[in-house]
């Protein structure tokens, strides 16, 4: 991975939604929900607070984690979709 997350952000790898038909209704792409889950592929050095000390993430590399529906902004590398957001965006780790 090329992208270097700063302060409390982490890059998500979004999993692709399993393709699940009912009868012979077939659901258009821009009609699907966004998957929220997805793998962590790169974590920031961590937040700085006013008092100049450094904490430190909870999630790690390749963590599974889950997060809100709207969160994070999407980009495009190398072909490759992901979601850069912050720390607290993420719900859970699986």
């Amino acid at each position: 991975m090329k992208v270097k997350p700063l302060a409390d952000r982490v890059v998500v790898k979004p999993f692709d939604e399993e393709e699940k038909k009912s009868g012979t209704i077939i659901i258009p792409d821009t009609a699907k929900e966004k998957p929220q889950k997805g793998k962590v592929v790169a974590v920031g050095p961590g937040k700085i607070t006013e008092t100049g000390t450094k904490i430190d993430l909870e999630v790690k590399v390749n963590d599974i984690v889950l997060y809100g529906k709207y969160s994070g902004t999407e980009v495009t590398i190398d072909d490759e979709d992901y979601l850069i957001m912050r720390e607290s965006d993420i719900l859970a780790v699986l």
